[in-house]
């Protein structure tokens, strides 16, 4: 049979020929559209329960977004006249579900649905398999081996790495102070955490904060860069598009280099462990670090993890920690800047514990309570990961009977539910004591969830809320915090929380003899 379809499509002519591939490509071009419309209307049958802004016929509300500091608040407006959902609708055939009710975070965070895929592709790229991106049997796997990584006998040395990190951020913003000119925080901030945790993940003295032209670093600062930028141009969505444009070149050669690096690093360790393969040995030599959890790691088959799962958790954790935390810290000095009522309370309490001391303590951490509530409500009015994503993997109903079918789309907003009237009190006023045991008993579990919650909560949470306790003590001991009147920050989401024209603020060096 398949002779004679030869044999007959050899007798045809070049016209007839044409004729055909045009009336395939014809059939194809309809198929396709079908499928779109298709689509489109089981979308619009998925989200109909919800109802949600009016939108372009053709770009849906994806036009009102400016990325110059309003989108945020546009979205909380619609989070205003909705209720705990609203459908948001990127062009005429894509949409999110934005959910933003503690019942239903609690509803979704409780599921292993997996992360939606299209937000974490340009990521992995970068970081590969690792905790953030992975899903099912494997995800759990990395989860059980990793988490003795993060237990409190391994995190107790990385303190002191984290004060001597912090202070040398200090002792360049003592230089700067003569100047009094407007500090950015987010810059010194940033390059302060990449250098804790490459000191944390690996052992590695990188004096990115006195040398930020290091390939390495600037390898990392690009990567990060690419990611929001391809996340921003729908252009570069397309893997074909992006690598062969200029931006794809540069973006291969800094992953060329930072996974050289990483690489480079593993194999060092590798070697220097070969006689040394306990963990109990290795401690009785230096603190354990990151990288040494990884390459000790055994499942219950007593199998270690690959080259390619170890660089893949080592990358995870320098790029998924370190930016999220220095987010979490800059929007907490600006909060300290702009209420002084609070910062002066933070101050004292640093001044009590540490004293004259330059260095934090393991047992310093919980003498801190009133920092960690500042720190909390920061993260409340700005996390720094404003939402979460997640693909539905089964059919869902909600607390209100309403129902999302497999395959839908969801945008977690915990910024959108952390400045809800429904949920908080006077949700816009800076509060720390919200956070207070007897004010916190009653609150639902899921009206505040900065490290999302449930079986995939945030392997590293003690870890950062220990070095934003850490940066926020040690600073105010040395500085008082002003705003600057005149560059108010304008919130933008991009893999953390930023803002658009930096956050800045004036210092003042503190009398010791206060």
């Amino acid at each position: 049979m398949a002779s004679s379809i030869l044999q007959g499509l050899f007798s045809l002519s070049l016209a007839e020929l044409l004729h055909w591939a045009v009336y395939l490509c014809v059939l194809y071009l309809v198929y396709k559209i079908s499928r779109v419309f298709l689509t489109q209307k089981k979308l619009e049958t998925a989200l109909s329960a919800f109802p949600g802004p009016e939108r372009h016929w053709l770009y849906g509300i994806a036009h009102k977004f400016k990325r110059d500091g309003t989108d945020l608040d546009l979205i909380n407006s619609y989070a205003k006249q909705f209720d705990c959902a609203f459908p948001l609708w990127l062009g005429n055939f894509f949409a999110y579900l934005f959910v933003y009710h503690p019942d239903y975070m609690k509803a979704i965070l409780s599921r292993q649905d997996p992360k939606d895929n299209l937000a974490f592709h340009f990521l992995s790229t970068i970081i590969g398999k690792g905790l953030v991106v992975l899903t099912g049997k494997k995800w759990f796997q990395h989860r059980k081996m990793l988490t003795p990584g993060f237990h409190y006998d391994v995190l107790k040395p990385y303190v002191k790495v984290m004060s001597d990190s912090v202070n040398v951020m200090l002792e360049k913003w003592e230089k700067l102070v003569p100047n009094k000119k407007p500090v950015e925080l987010f810059h010194h901030v940033s390059l302060m955490t990449l250098d804790t945790i490459m000191k944390c993940a690996f052992s590695y003295e990188s004096n990115c904060q006195n040398n930020s032209e290091h390939a390495y670093i600037k390898a990392v600062y690009e990567l990060g860069f690419f990611v929001d930028y391809r996340t921003c141009n729908l252009q570069y969505h397309n893997d074909f598009i992006f690598n062969l444009s200029p931006h794809g070149f540069r973006f291969r050669r800094a992953l060329k280099i930072a996974h050289e690096h990483t690489d480079s690093v593993i194999k060092l360790r590798k070697e220097s462990l070969k006689q040394e393969r306990e963990v109990e040995k290795i401690k009785q030599k230096r603190h354990l670090d990151f990288l040494d959890i990884l390459l000790c790691a055994k499942d219950e088959n007593g199998q270690g993890l690959s080259d390619k799962d170890i660089r893949a958790e080592v990358d995870t954790f320098m790029f998924a920690g370190h930016d999220t935390t220095a987010s979490a810290i800059s929007w907490t000095l600006y909060c300290l800047a702009k209420y002084p009522e609070h910062q002066e309370k933070c101050q004292e309490e640093a001044r009590e514990v540490l004293g004259d001391r330059t260095t934090v303590e393991w047992e310093d951490l919980n003498k801190l309570p009133y920092t960690a509530m500042c720190i909390r409500e920061s993260m409340r009015l700005f996390p720094p990961v404003p939402a979460i994503t997640r693909e539905l993997k089964e059919p869902i109903t909600f607390f209100d009977g309403r129902s999302l079918p497999k395959g839908t789309l969801v945008v977690l907003s915990m910024f959108c539910m952390n400045r809800s009237p429904s949920v908080w009190d006077n949700p816009e006023v800076f509060d720390p004591l919200r956070f207070s045991p007897e004010n916190s008993s009653n609150r639902h579990s899921h009206a505040y969830v900065p490290f999302s919650a449930g079986a995939r909560n945030c392997i590293g949470q003690i870890f950062a809320m220990n070095e934003m306790k850490v940066t926020i003590a040690l600073t105010l001991q040395r500085f008082q915090l002003d705003l600057d009147p005149d560059n108010e920050p304008r919130m933008i989401q991009e893999l953390v929380l930023r803002s658009v024209n930096g956050i800045h603020v004036n210092l003042m060096k503190m009398d010791k003899a206060l």
